[in-house]
């Protein structure tokens, strides 16, 4: 029998998030024609993220901001359990922010389009290459930030998995810091594999920035390890728990 939280996202979020999508979404493919340092669509994209999370009740905590130098280019580095990771990443970070995504993404109608038109990196990850890490320096040498979520794919029980080096190159090689976050409890807003979405508390622990000066040629897979080690125990720390009508087995399928 369906619950009352899935009915309300398929009767209520799915039909509201679809209009915030196209409304902003479309201000933000025309301010594009105009704005070509995407200032105005990056607002777009924090307006559709504050929507969305209070529209499903998902309140969150940002703990460590003040770890973090106004104006500085950084890339973040979070691990991955919700599709609610980008919304509450974009809202809670006060930066202008570009995400190196998965090259499906962009062909989802409107966020699609917006993530191409912005300057997002879209990648298909068995034919990466050069091109990437090429944009991916003309972003950061324009002074934004970079989101990137090295597992490659969202947890399915809250676990970090290994971190992929390559996520890591253009960080050393450019020497940019690097700031590791645990995102805890956003996969109990949106389990992966499931459509029901939930409200719920998340905490995003932004932990001290990693200075990447003089680490150009080091092991990206060792680097990645320990930017692992460091996210891992805050966003592990909730392993035991389930949303409010999902049991253990359902968590596992």
């Amino acid at each position: 029998m369906a619950s009352f939280y899935w009915w309300r996202t398929v009767l209520f979020l799915v039909p509201v998030i679809t209009i915030y999508t196209i409304v902003l979404g479309t201000l933000s493919l025309i301010s594009s024609l105009i704005d070509r340092a995407g200032w105005f669509a990056h607002w777009c994209a924090r307006t559709w993220s504050r929507l969305i999370l209070v529209t499903s009740g998902v309140r969150v905590r940002a703990v460590g901001l003040e770890r973090l130098e106004p104006g500085k280019t950084y890339v973040f580095v979070a691990n991955h359990q919700s599709l609610y990771d980008i919304p509450i990443l974009f809202w809670s970070l006060p930066y202008q922010l570009r995400i190196i995504a998965k090259a499906s993404l962009g062909n989802i109608p409107f966020v699609g389009w917006h993530l191409r038109r912005t300057g997002h990196l879209l990648v298909d990850r068995g034919h990466a290459g050069r091109r990437v890490f090429t944009q991916a320096a003309r972003l950061t040498s324009n002074g934004l930030s970079l989101i990137v979520f090295p597992e490659g794919t969202r947890s399915r029980d809250g676990r970090v998995a290994r971190f992929k080096g390559g996520s890591f190159y253009l960080a050393l090689e450019a020497g940019l810091p690097v700031v590791p976050i645990s995102v805890v409890g956003s996969r109990h807003v949106m389990l992966r594999g499931r459509v029901t979405s939930y409200p719920g508390d998340v905490r995003l622990v932004i932990h001290e920035p990693i200075d990447t000066r003089g680490l150009a040629g080091s092991d990206p897979k060792e680097f990645g390890e320990r930017v692992r080690r460091i996210i891992v125990p805050d966003a592990e720390a909730d392993l035991g728990s389930m949303p409010p009508d999902v049991d253990a087995v359902h968590a596992r399928a």
